[in-house]
């Protein structure tokens, strides 16, 4: 069963899911979401500092912030990423954003194949302001792959483990359509409503993208492919998508 739970500290809603991020976020009214990509990727902690201060410039709180896109060097294994994860919410912890297991913000987090960060690092974030209405209804779907959440690991549910052939690939891009469709429409959208959509995969997608993306209404406003692998270890596709109300571009 899917969970929408409203987030009034700061001003959206979000698809709970598990404890390192939740699987989609929107705007409440009243509220828009913008979205800060780094110029230069900066280190986890120091990424959050700038963050900080970015919220205090625009004068919004730390729970303002409702998505995190980061850039790790490799993926990990299952224990590593658990690792990973505790040390990532422990800052969304201290900013009050984090209770127990329930956390508010979506997030992104893959490995680019050239150039890749000699630690994890931040790409872009999301947060909301005020708005008088003038601005479409926003929100940011969190990235995710070929297997289930919430299971004690990812290999056992992994949809066509090792499979990357063609018809292996093409049940992997399926699987993340269906799970991006259930979230984008948990949050009231559609992919009509996208206009950002990202595919995350180091493999030749070119054959797959006619029949399983624009044909099913996915890449209406085009497809952004990022030579990236997704952060665990053998998963090999992660989609994201998203609107917002305005892109800023952090030096």
């Amino acid at each position: 069963m899917t969970h929408v739970v409203d987030f009034q500290p700061g001003g959206y809603r979000y698809i709970q899911a598990v404890f390192q991020y939740s699987a989609g976020v929107a705007a409440l009214p009243g509220f828009a979401i913008e979205r800060v990509v780094f110029q230069r990727s900066p280190a986890l902690l120091a990424g959050f500092d700038a963050i900080a201060a970015h919220l205090a410039q625009r004068g919004r709180p730390l729970s303002a912030l409702c998505g995190c896109e980061l850039r790790s060097p490799a993926p990990l294994s299952d224990g590593g990423f658990v690792e990973f994860n505790r040390q990532y919410v422990r800052t969304l912890q201290d900013w009050g954003l984090v209770r127990g297991d329930l956390n508010p913000v979506a997030r992104t987090n893959v490995c680019p194949v050239y150039e890749p960060p000699a630690s994890p690092a931040f790409h872009a974030f999301s947060y909301t302001v005020p708005d008088d209405g003038t601005a479409l209804p926003s929100f940011v779907v969190a990235g995710g792959g070929e297997a289930p959440e919430g299971h004690g690991n990812y290999r056992d549910v992994m949809v066509r483990l090792g499979d990357t052939s063609l018809d292996g690939l093409r049940e992997k891009v399926r699987y993340v359509v269906a799970e991006m469709t259930r979230r984008v429409t948990a949050l009231g959208f559609t992919w009509q409503d996208a206009v950002a959509t990202q595919a995350y995969t180091v493999h030749d997608i070119g054959p797959l993208v006619h029949d399983e993306l624009v044909q099913r209404g996915v890449a209406r406003m085009g497809l952004t492919w990022q030579f990236t692998r997704p952060p665990i270890a053998d998963m090999e596709y992660e989609m994201d998508l998203r609107r917002v109300a305005r892109e800023l571009v952090h030096a």
